[in-house]
């Protein structure tokens, strides 16, 4: 052993001490060299960028599509709140009832819930309003009105998302409470593939005031992903899902990459004990206190809308 070697006899002068003293700090060495050896491949280790994080969207996966949601995801507040204003306009409703609107609106901005009771209540007007009046007629408003309260109010930062998705060649999917019809046009204005939307009935193209099952949201919004995933051979594995909602848990589940884009509370908290991707696009604004959720619940075409002006329209 090195620290044994005075024992040895040398024919150098030297004290039994200094040897000593030397082949110790001469074995140190050689270990604190390995050490530091060691240390520096770990820190290059470090320093090297670890696995590149796959591409997405993929390019050329025809199995994978993107579903967003419209409401405060694409557009800065509720469609079927801007149609209401571009009805209102062209007198469809009365001033009372849109003040009824804006003052049940600041309820469901300050509660962050939906009450049944109101949802059903809207869902009655609106359908009450629209029957009667020609699919036709009403598309051809709602082209108009997006031109005046609409086209400035798409987030530019989820159009982006969106238009990586439709880059790489996969389709684009609006997912929404608003009516089939506006959110079609919305749809096709932002060159997306098409909408899935709540479903008024209609004879002969002329509104009934009836609803085809009930209105598009929360989990029947999961249940129409899942639908046109299956007829669209899609792999929701590969799909991406996109809101603000905490609703839209149910469809945000349903793929492998979803995204909170500007999140209420409750989506926040769900997405970050999850691990989901979060994007905010908002200024100067808190998430808790963003988003209408009370638009998302309501029904029929411009039923939808209608419900929006005419929220406690129906006489008790």
């Amino acid at each position: 052993m090195a620290a044994l070697g005075w024992l040895t006899p040398r024919r150098r002068s030297a004290t039994a001490r200094s040897v000593l003293a030397g082949e110790a700090a001469a074995e140190a060495a050689r270990k604190t060299s390995q050490q530091l050896e060691q240390e520096r491949e770990a820190a290059a280790a470090a320093e090297r960028p670890g696995p590149a994080e796959p591409e997405f969207p993929v390019v050329g996966d025809v199995h994978a599509a993107a579903f967003f949601d419209l409401d405060n995801t694409v557009m800065q507040g509720a469609a079927i709140f801007h149609f209401g204003r571009g009805l209102y306009k062209r007198k469809f409703f009365q001033r009372r009832e849109l003040v009824r609107f804006a003052w049940q609106q600041a309820w469901f901005r300050l509660a962050g819930v939906e009450d049944p009771e109101h949802m059903q209540d809207a869902r009655e007007s609106a359908l009450s309003i629209v029957k009667g009046h020609r699919v036709s007629e009403l598309m051809s408003i709602g082209e108009e009105i997006y031109d005046e309260y609409m086209a400035d109010r798409i987030w530019p930062g989820t159009r982006a998302l969106a238009q990586a998705h439709l880059d790489a060649g996969q389709k684009v999917w609006l997912v929404t409470a608003a009516p089939v019809e506006t959110a079609t046009i919305i749809a096709r204005r932002l060159g997306l593939t098409g909408a899935l939307g709540t479903v008024a009935e209609s004879v002969d193209g002329v509104y009934t005031g009836k609803l085809v099952g009930e209105p598009l949201h929360g989990p029947a919004k999961a249940e129409a992903v899942r639908a046109l995933a299956a007829a669209e051979g899609l792999d929701l594995n590969r799909c991406a899902a996109y809101s603000d909602s905490h609703n839209d848990i149910p469809m945000l589940s349903l793929v492998g990459h979803p995204y909170a884009i500007n999140p209420d509370a409750k989506l926040r908290k769900h997405a970050r004990a999850r691990e989901w991707r979060l994007r905010d696009y908002r200024t100067g604004r808190k998430a808790a206190k963003v988003g209408i959720p009370a638009a998302a619940g309501v029904g029929a075409l411009a039923g939808g809308t209608a419900a929006a002006v005419a929220l406690h329209r129906r006489r008790r």
